[in-house]
C-alpha cells in the first residue's frame, strides 16, 4: 500500500511540477558557464589595456569612475584570474536597494560597453529563480525544488532492484528495449545517474528560496555564535536612509592588502549604504580550495579598521559547506568536471518530464483499455469466454499460449485454446476477447500450421469491431523480418476494426523481461496479480556414452551422444532437448590469461561456491574487456551474461531409458568449436552433468492413428526421425518409409546397421538413401522423391503423413520445392493445413 501511495504521489507531482523543473533545469544549465560565454562573445569588445601594468588601486579607480559616471561608487569587484573587466556598483535610486552595475577596465578605470549576451543571461537567471514572475514565481520554483527532492527519494525507493548489490541492475540501460519498456528504463536508469546531482542542486537551491531554510542551515552549519549572527536576509527590508559613508580608499586598500596578504587574486569591496556602518570585503587567494572559497572581513570605510575576519581555510568543514553553498549549487565546488556534470544533469531535467509524461499517458491509455476489456468480460463471461490462439513451429508458442490461458483461468475467466490451424473467420467473428501467441518461422514466414490461416483469413476482409485483442510475438532478431508474421496478424486485426488491448509485445528468443511484461499486462486485464509462467526446471543429465558416427568422413565429426535422464525425465518422440552448454576449460583458461585474471579465485555461482574458472564456463566471454577492467572476481562474474541455451532434436524414446542425440561438431570462424556442439562432443567429461530440459514439440508428434508415415531428412536430422521410427516400432506400426541423405555411405551412414536391421525386421517398409559424393552426379533426398513419385503419391493417397527433419537451407527447402513440383502447391498446402506435413528444421 505504501509503495502504491508513493507511486501515485511521484507521478502526480511529476506531471504538475515537471514543466517548471524543466525550465529551471534548462536555464540553470545555460547559466552555468556565463563567465566563459561572455568572455568568448566580448573578447574583441573588451580590449583591456594591461600592457604589463598593475591594476589601479581603489582610490584611483573610484576617482576615474565617479568622474566618468557622475555617480557615487558603492562597490567594486576585481578578479585577476580571468581576462575579464571589473564590475562597479553605483548608488541606487531613491527607494531602491541596488543601483546600476557597469563593467570597467581595472587597468585604466575606463567604463566599458555593456557585454553582448548579458541580457540573455539576466533573463535566464530570472526564469531560473522566479520564472520571470517575481515573488509568485519564486514560490513556484521553491515548491518545485522541494518536489525534486521528493522525486529523487521516492524514485530511488520505487525502482530499488531485486539485485540491489549489482551495479549493472542500477546503472545499465538496455538499448534494445522499445516503447514503454525503454521509456521506463531511461527514466529510472538515467535518474539514478543524476540522483546525487539533483539532491545537491535542490538542497542548496532552497538556500535562496526560503528564509526559514537559510536561517536553519546557518544555525546548523555556522561557526559563529547565535548572538553574533545576523539572520533573515529578507527581501522586504527597507533601504536605510542617511548620509553616505565617508571613505578613505587609501586606508581601506592598505588594510585589505595587510589582511589578505600577497596571494589575494580577487576581491569584492561592498561599501555600506549610509555612514556609521561597516563595509564588507570578500577576497580569494591563489591557492583557494575552489573558485568560490572566499574569505571575508568587516572594514570601517573611514579608518580602514578590520573586524570579524573569517578565513575559509580556518572554518570547520560544516562552515565551509555553508560558505560554499553557491559553489555546490553549480558544481564549482568539484572543479571543472563538477560544473560540466552539473550542467549536463540539470539540462537533462526535461528528459524526465517527457519520459514521465509518456509513461503516464501509456498507463492511462492502458487503464482505459482495461476498463473497456473488463466491461466486455462481464457480458461475455457467460458465453465462450476468451480465445487464446497460437501459431507455433517448435512448441514454444504453444507452451506460452497454455500458460497465458492458465493465468486467465486463475482469474475466473472462461477460456479456450486453439491453434491457428483451427481458427477461421467464424471463430474470430464470434470472439469478443482474444490473445494471440504467434511465432514467426525463419525470415518472416508463418509456421507450417498457420499457413492456411494466413492464406484464407489474412487474405480476406472481415468486420471485427466486437473483438478486443493482444498479440505476443516470438521471433529471432538475426532475421531481417523479425516477428514478421506476428506483425502481419496484428496489422490485419487492426485493419478489420478490432481493438488492441495493449501494444504487441515482441520476444527475441526467450527474453524474460518481455515475457514478464506480457504477464503484467494480463494481470492488468484480469485485475489480479501476474502469475509467473512456470518454466520447466533445468536438471542434470549425465553423459553415459559418446560415439563418433563418421570416422574418416570429409565432413565435420558427428557424434551419437547418450544422456542418462533425471528421475523425472520424460518425453515423446519428436520433442526437443534444450541444454545449457559450458565453455571448455582450455578456452576459459586462455581467456583468463589474455586478461591477466586468476581463475582460482573463489566465487559464488548462485548459492554454490566454486572457482572463477569453473564459473566462467557458464558465462558469455566477450572479446572486448574494457567495461570489465578493475572488477574483482565476483563482480566480474555478475557482470557477465549467462550463456544461451541450445536445442537438439531427441533421437530416442523415453522407453529406451536413455536420451540420445545426434550432434555434429560446428567450428567458428576462429577455429574454435561451437559452444553447444563443443560441450556435448568434446568438453563434457564421461559421467559429467549437462543441464537440460525437455520441451514439448507437438507440431512434430506422431499421428494418433496407424496411418503410414514418410520420414525425410539429412545429416543430423536423422535424430528426430529416429525417435519417430522407434516409437512406431514399439507401437507395432510398421508402415514407415525413410528417405535419408548424407555425403558418403562408407563414412556417413549414421546408425546404418540399426536402420538395415529395422528394414530386415519389417519396422521399415522402405529405406532409400542418397549419398551425394558416391557418384559423379550428386544425389539428394529430393531426387529420391522424384525417383519414387508414384510410391509417394500412393502412400499419400492412403493417408500418409510427411515428416521432414534437418537443415532449413538446402534440404528442407529443396524437399518442399520438390513436393510442390510433384504434388502441386494446393496439395502441399492441404497436407500442411491438415497436419499431415510436419517439419522440424533448423
Amino acid at each position: 500500500m505504501f509503495k502504491k501511495i508513493m507511486f501515485q504521489l511521484h507521478w502526480f507531482f511529476g506531471i504538475s511540477a515537471g514543466l517548471v523543473l524543466s525550465v529551471m533545469g534548462i536555464t540553470g544549465a545555460l547559466y552555468t558557464f556565463e563567465g566563459e560565454v561572455l568572455r568568448a562573445l566580448n573578447g574583441d569588445r573588451w580590449q583591456l589595456e594591461a600592457n604589463g601594468r598593475q591594476m589601479l588601486e581603489p582610490v584611483e579607480l573610484v576617482a576615474r569612475i565617479e568622474a566618468a559616471t557622475d555617480d557615487r561608487v558603492t562597490g567594486l569587484f576585481v578578479d585577476s584570474r580571468y581576462a575579464m573587466p571589473g564590475t562597479v556598483f553605483l548608488s541606487p535610486a531613491p527607494g531602491e536597494r541596488r543601483g546600476p552595475r557597469l563593467p570597467f577596465d581595472p587597468y585604466t578605470g575606463k567604463i566599458l560597453e555593456a557585454p553582448v549576451g548579458q541580457e540573455f543571461f539576466r533573463v535566464s537567471l530570472q526564469l531560473h529563480r522566479f520564472l520571470a514572475m517575481g515573488e509568485v514565481g519564486k514560490q513556484i520554483t521553491a515548491a518545485s525544488t522541494v518536489a525534486l527532492i521528493f522525486f529523487c527519494l521516492s524514485g530511488l525507493y520505487l525502482r530499488w532492484p531485486r539485485q540491489s548489490g549489482s551495479w549493472r541492475a542500477w546503472l545499465t540501460l538496455d538499448w534494445a528495449k522499445k516503447g514503454r519498456g525503454f521509456n521506463w528504463d531511461l527514466h529510472a536508469v538515467a535518474g539514478t545517474w543524476v540522483l546525487l546531482f539533483y539532491l545537491c542542486a535542490s538542497l542548496t537551491g532552497l538556500y535562496w528560496s526560503y528564509d526559514w531554510y537559510r536561517d536553519g542551515m546557518t544555525r546548523l552549519l555556522s561557526d559563529t555564535p547565535p548572538e553574533q549572527r545576523q539572520e533573515g536576509r529578507g527581501r522586504g527590508r527597507e533601504a536605510p536612509v542617511g548620509p553616505p559613508p565617508e571613505v578613505d580608499y587609501v586606508a581601506v586598500w592598505r588594510s585589505m592588502q595587510q589582511a589578505a596578504g600577497p596571494q589575494m587574486v580577487g576581491w569584492n569591496l561592498r561599501l555600506p549604504p549610509v555612514a556609521g556602518q561597516s563595509g564588507t570585503v570578500f577576497y580569494i587567494l591563489e591557492d583557494a580550495e575552489h573558485v568560490r572559497a572566499f574569505n571575508q572581513f568587516q572594514i570601517d570605510p573611514k579608518t580602514g579598521e578590520v573586524t570579524q575576519h573569517e578565513r575559509y581555510a580556518e572554518k570547520s568543514f560544516k562552515a565551509q559547506i555553508l560558505a560554499s553553498m553557491y559553489a555546490l549549487h553549480v558544481g564549482e565546488y568539484f572543479g571543472l568536471p563538477g560544473r560540466i556534470l552539473m550542467m549536463v544533469a540539470t539540462g537533462a531535467l526535461p528528459l524526465f518530464f517527457i519520459t514521465g509524461w509518456l509513461l503516464y499517458l501509456d498507463r492511462r491509455r492502458k487503464k482505459k483499455a482495461v476498463r473497456a476489456a473488463r466491461g466486455t468480460l462481464t457480458s461475455g463471461s457467460s458465453g465462450e469466454g476468451w480465445l487464446v490462439g497460437f501459431a507455433s513451429q517448435s512448441g514454444f508458442a504453444e507452451q506460452l499460449a497454455w500458460q497465458s490461458a492458465s493465468q486467465l483461468q486463475a482469474a475466473g475467466i472462461p477460456v479456450r485454446v486453439e491453434p491457428f490451424s483451427r481458427l477461421d473467420a467464424d471463430s474470430l467473428g464470434q470472439a469478443r476477447n482474444a490473445l494471440f501467441v504467434v511465432s514467426t518461422f525463419g525470415d518472416g514466414e508463418a509456421p507450417d500450421s498457420a499457413q492456411a490461416f494466413e492464406r484464407k483469413v489474412l487474405g480476406a476482409s472481415q468486420a471485427l469491431d466486437q473483438l478486443n485483442y493482444a498479440v505476443l510475438a516470438l521471433g529471432d532478431r538475426q532475421y531481417e523480418q523479425f516477428c514478421g508474421f506476428a506483425r502481419r496478424v496484428s496489422d490485419w486485426l487492426g485493419r478489420q476494426g478490432a481493438h488492441r488491448l495493449f501494444d504487441t509485445i515482441e520476444v527475441d528468443g526467450e527474453d524474460h523481461a518481455a515475457l514478464q511484461r506480457w504477464q503484467q499486462q494480463l494481470g492488468d486485464l484480469t485485475g489480479t496479480a501476474p502469475i509467473a509462467f512456470k518454466e520447466t526446471p533445468w536438471e542434470g543429465w549425465a553423459l553415459q556414452r559418446r560415439v563418433l558416427l563418421n570416422p574418416g568422413s570429409q565432413g565435420a565429426p558427428v557424434y551419437h551422444v547418450a544422456l542418462t535422464p533425471p528421475a523425472r525425465g520424460d518425453w515423446e518422440a519428436g520433442d526437443i532437448l534444450e541444454i545449457r552448454p559450458c565453455h571448455g576449460q582450455p578456452f576459459v583458461q586462455q581467456w583468463l590469461q589474455a586478461h591477466g585474471l586468476d581463475g582460482s579465485e573463489p566465487v559464488m555461482l548462485g548459492d554454490q561456491p566454486t572457482t572463477l574458472a569453473m564459473a566462467l564456463g557458464e558465462r558469455q566471454l566477450p572479446d572486448t574487456f574494457a567495461h570489465l577492467v578493475g572488477l574483482h572476481a565476483q563482480a566480474l562474474l555478475d557482470a557477465l551474461v549467462p550463456v544461451g541455451s541450445r536445442e537438439y532434436s531427441i533421437a530416442s524414446v523415453a522407453a529406451d531409458g536413455v536420451l540420445e542425440l545426434v550432434v555434429r561438431q560446428e567450428r567458428r570462424s576462429d577455429g574454435l568449436l561451437g559452444l553447444g556442439s563443443g560441450w556435448l562432443t568434446e568438453h563434457l567429461a564421461d559421467g559429467g552433468q549437462v543441464l537440460g530440459r525437455v520441451r514439448r514439440n507437438s507440431g512434430f508428434h506422431l499421428p494418433d492413428d496407424e496411418r503410414p508415415v514418410i520420414l525425410i531428412g539429412n545429416g543430423t536430422g536423422l535424430a528426430g526421425l529416429r525417435s519417430l521410427l522407434r516409437a512406431r516400432a514399439l507401437a507395432g506400426q510398421h508402415r514407415n518409409w525413410l528417405l535419408f541423405g548424407e555425403r558418403s555411405r562408407a563414412h556417413d551412414f549414421f546408425c546404418g546397421a540399426e536402420l538395415d536391421a529395422a528394414l530386415a525386421q519389417g519396422e521399415l517398409q522402405h529405406l532409400d538413401l542418397a549419398f551425394s559424393r558416391d557418384q559423379a552426379e550428386k544425389i539428394y533426398v529430393q531426387d529420391l522423391l522424384r525417383q519414387h513419385r508414384e510410391r509417394l503419391q500412393a502412400w499419400l493417397d492412403d493417408g500418409a503423413s510427411l515428416y521432414v527433419c534437418g537443415s532449413l537451407e538446402g534440404m528442407a527447402g529443396g524437399v518442399d520445392s520438390t513436393l510442390r513440383e510433384l504434388l502441386g502447391t494446393e496439395a502441399v498446402q492441404a497436407l500442411t493445413e491438415t497436419g499431415r506435413y510436419r517439419r522440424d528444421v533448423y
